[in-house]
């Protein structure tokens, strides 16, 4: 499939909980001419905490994405908390990826887009970092137990269920403190004269209007596996990429039922939940 952008954040390189290979799965069926980063690609957090962690897949995602560079697509990296360090390097060119502090996306049919991470606008990270860091290791330690959590559900026939996301919309304070952010968010982009605002930091993905300016989060490679695409006449949508390989592969066991030899990994997922702008 191929887009005209594709907008990407809180990939989480380095971390036991980036699912690297459906991210692999998600480039190898998407192609673009342009990609944003949106923040936290590299978790420097987590490396700094816990020592180096670099399985082969979160290679193969920096190589692929270099692959794509170095075939004509532009790439900008935005910076997040968790890759902060990368904010010295501001104008430079990694391979083809050009960092920036954030951006201005312009899409085809018009509308202007404040492009950022988003953890500038979030109160904790600016003046409390200590509270950061700490929430960061909770944050590590509810997903230890999803994945321990979902072992068990996959024994007895259950569907994949996200722990962390559950408890974000349980919650009070996670759940006003997700509707404040987006409110500061899309205050910032009126101020600018935007017509909308793409950002990440949050894990929660999103495509809303809020008024007159359009709040767009493009979610995680942790839990979610979200991704926000331009389409071919400017409008973006929000691909789930987990509930289309869940789908695809309910398709493949159905059709594998009726052709024996076909095989399931012949099936590509197919995009059914796009929210379009």
């Amino acid at each position: 499939m191929k887009y005209r952008t594709i907008f990407l954040s809180d990939i989480h390189l380095g971390t036991p909980g980036c699912q690297a290979e459906l991210l692999l799965d998600f480039l190898k069926c998407h192609e673009a001419d342009t990609y944003y980063l949106v923040g936290d690609i590299v978790d420097a957090w987590r490396i700094r905490r816990k020592g180096f962690l670099w399985p082969q897949a979160h290679n193969d995602v920096v190589q692929t994405l270099l692959a794509k560079a170095h075939g004509g697509a532009r790439i900008y990296l935005i910076p997040g908390n968790h890759d902060e360090f990368l904010r010295s390097y501001f104008g430079t060119h990694f391979g083809g990826i050009e960092v920036l502090g954030s951006a201005e996306f312009t899409a085809h049919n018009g509308k202007c887009y404040l492009v950022t991470h988003g953890d500038q606008f979030d109160a904790v990270v600016t003046n409390a970092k200590w509270l950061a860091h700490l929430g960061d290791r909770a944050y590590e330690l509810m997903l230890w137990l999803n994945t321990r959590l979902n072992r068990l559900r996959h024994l007895w026939g259950g569907q994949y269920w996200s722990l962390s996301k559950w408890a974000k919309h349980q919650v009070k304070q996670a759940v006003n403190f997700i509707s404040e952010y987006e409110t500061v968010l899309t205050a910032e982009a009126r101020r600018g004269g935007y017509d909308g605002v793409i950002c990440g930091h949050i894990h929660s993905a999103a495509i809303r209007d809020m008024g007159e300016v359009t709040y767009v989060n493009t979610g995680d490679w942790v839990e979610s596996c979200t991704a926000v695409v331009e389409t071919a006449d400017g409008s973006l949508a929000l691909i789930d990429w987990t509930r289309s390989a869940r789908q695809s592969r309910g398709q493949s066991r159905r059709q594998l039922g009726r052709q024996p030899r076909r095989r399931a990994r012949d099936a590509q997922p197919e995009e059914k939940v796009l929210e379009n702008v």
